[in-house]
């Protein structure tokens, strides 16, 4: 929780490093647009969500949030659109923008309502084509009844399936053709292309809605007067967690906002919420929800494993949910070792960042981390480069002390010695740090190789 300072940058790297243009904003509503909203609403308002109106001064939270809970639960249009525009100004806060009605989560009802229009896209976002079916039984498929289990679908039931090796005269067959009008009217709502589904324009403005709603919580969870409701809130941990968990297949604004999310509330974040009795809509485990993070981590998009290693690195510091993470620390370190040699300065300071917190708070992490291969040679880079940003280059040289506290790592560590002392020299910022790095490592009279070759300590 003490590194709440250095986070808020939503996807960019740890550290103080200049944060990247914020993704999934509405067109419109930052400052530097507003002047371009209205041309561009007068050239095509129907397909931007907004903002196309502008709220006055005078528009209070307390005086309205009955009526924009009710407009995002009504489904129409026009109130949808106007309670969605009016959260994205409200939500939205500039540098110097002291927003009295910024405790927006605890509007009662308001973070369920923007949640269901989330959980509504994705009821229908994967196509039917790529649906998984059921599979097809095939032992004692030449049998009536098995014992294994599925009586009742071999005896015809609405969900029969065609089964190879049944004669034409058979009552499995029989009841199926007495049985197939009504299954038939049963599933006209989703196997037919009724009154009630949705069009192409229909699935483009529920997509639109939802990616406009997690943009609306991304912007509460920059608030921290909102931090503590939305972390204890199990629908929406839930809800942001299986939008990274379909990363590959879903929206890719709706991942972004989600995973900017999850990393403006990790400090406050216990992943036991998930086990616990409160009421469960999705139905995330815990280790689900790790899966879904290391899957981000893996990912080839710099926003989402540079957001990912930052939210790991902050999770660890709970003590609760360091035994969730610790069956995952060795593929957490090969990944962060490999963002290390990356160019981009973002992905550097992330993956230090993580790793800072990783060794400081855990003893098997810094014997994993030392006999990482490439390890030590690419946090040395970072210092060596220099990184632009002192504090990452800082956190660095830190990461070696602290692996060089542990008598195991000695033996290891002293094959850069002369690479320590080099820097010891050189480097007036972090003389003090590499001089005690080189204390721990040759002045031990318990290490055989050290006392033969120390000479720092003496």
């Amino acid at each position: 929780m003490q590194k709440r300072e250095q986070g808020k940058s939503g996807g960019s790297g740890g550290g103080n490093a200049a944060p990247p243009p914020k993704r999934g904003r509405p067109f419109g509503s930052t400052a530097a647009s507003v002047a371009s909203a209205s041309a561009a609403d007068s050239v095509a308002p129907s397909t931007l969500l907004g903002p196309s109106l502008q709220i006055h001064n005078s528009f209070s939270v307390e005086q309205n949030n009955k009526r924009i809970v009710l407009a995002l639960q009504s489904g129409l249009k026009s109130e949808l659109t106007w309670a969605l525009n009016t959260l994205t100004l409200l939500s939205f806060k500039e540098k110097d923008d002291m927003r009295k009605d910024a405790c927006l989560a605890k509007i009662p009802g308001l973070l369920d309502a923007l949640l269901q229009i989330i959980d509504d896209w994705r009821d229908i976002a994967l196509p039917k084509e790529l649906r998984k079916g059921q599979r097809t039984r095939t032992l004692g498929a030449n049998s009536v009844v098995t014992g294994f289990g599925n009586e009742y679908e071999a005896l015809g039931s609405i969900a029969l399936l065609p089964q190879s090796g049944l004669g034409p005269g058979s009552a499995a067959e029989i009841s199926g053709q007495k049985n197939t009008s009504k299954r038939r009217r049963s599933e006209w709502w989703l196997d037919e292309d009724g009154l009630f589904n949705l069009d192409d324009e229909g699935r483009a403005e529920k997509q639109q809605c939802a990616v406009a709603a997690s943009n609306i919580i991304r912007n509460f969870s920059f608030m921290p007067e909102n931090e503590i409701a939305m972390a204890q809130h199990r629908h929406c941990l839930e809800t942001v967690f299986q939008c990274i968990e379909d990363h590959i297949v879903e929206d890719e604004e709706l991942v972004t906002n989600a995973i900017e999310t999850i990393v403006n509330l990790a400090p406050l974040l216990d992943l036991r919420i998930f086990s616990s009795p409160k009421p469960s809509y999705i139905k995330i485990t815990e280790k689900r929800a790790v899966q879904a993070i290391m899957g981000m981590l893996g990912s080839q998009v710099k926003a989402w494993h540079c957001a990912a290693a930052e939210f790991l690195g902050r999770m660890i510091i709970n003590p609760d949910n360091e035994p969730l993470l610790l069956p995952f620390v060795p593929q957490i370190y090969k990944r962060l070792v490999d963002i290390l040699s990356l160019q981009a300065f973002d992905a550097q300071a992330a993956a230090i960042g993580a790793l800072y917190n990783l060794v400081d708070v855990n003893m098997d992490c810094r014997l994993k981390l030392a006999s990482e291969r490439w390890a030590v040679d690419r946090i040395l880079k970072v210092i060596k480069t220099p990184h632009p940003v002192p504090e990452v280059c800082r956190k660095a040289a830190m990461i070696i002390e602290h692996l060089a506290s542990d008598p195991q790592n000695r033996t290891s560590l002293l094959a850069y010695e002369n690479a320590f002392a080099e820097i010891l020299f050189s480097d007036g910022r972090h003389s003090d740090t590499f001089a005690r790095i080189l204390f721990e490592l040759t002045s031990k009279p318990n290490n055989k190789i050290a006392a033969a070759r120390g000479i720092w300590g003496m």
